[in-house]
């Protein structure tokens, strides 16, 4: 049986920054959680039907040299229209595009993680 994919956690420092980041990219927020002392714990974005937990860590950042082991990017569908828009959208954040691909778009959120945006055409899923 095939599983979907419930959702992604992403450690953030500042969880506010960075989920505005993603919201910022169309994921919709739909919840916040706050921890038992009533201070914002995470805040849970949809992207079109899985979660992605942008959730408050302490722990130091660490920064991928190299592809290795464990997530290293975030790669959101877009159309081929919506690309050009939200390059522009994104260096007006700040958030300079660093690499291109003829369907993809690589940038940095504001915690340093690598975020892809992309139209490639993948093929359907097998029946």
């Amino acid at each position: 049986m095939t599983r979907p994919i419930h959702h992604l956690a992403l450690g953030a420092h500042d969880v506010e920054r960075v989920a505005g980041f993603y919201a910022r990219l169309g994921l919709a927020e739909v919840a916040r959680q706050l921890d038992s002392q009533g201070a914002l714990r995470s805040i849970w974005l949809d992207a079109r039907g899985t979660l992605l937990m942008i959730e408050k860590t302490r722990a130091p950042r660490s920064w991928v040299e190299d592809i290795g082991a464990g997530p290293f990017l975030i790669a959101l569908s877009v159309t081929q229209e919506e690309r050009a828009q939200l390059e522009r959208d994104l260096e007006a954040l700040g958030a300079p595009i660093e690499a291109r691909t003829d369907h993809t778009s690589y940038v940095r959120d504001p915690e340093g993680n690598r975020v892809a945006i992309s139209h490639y055409p993948l093929p359907p899923p097998a029946a």
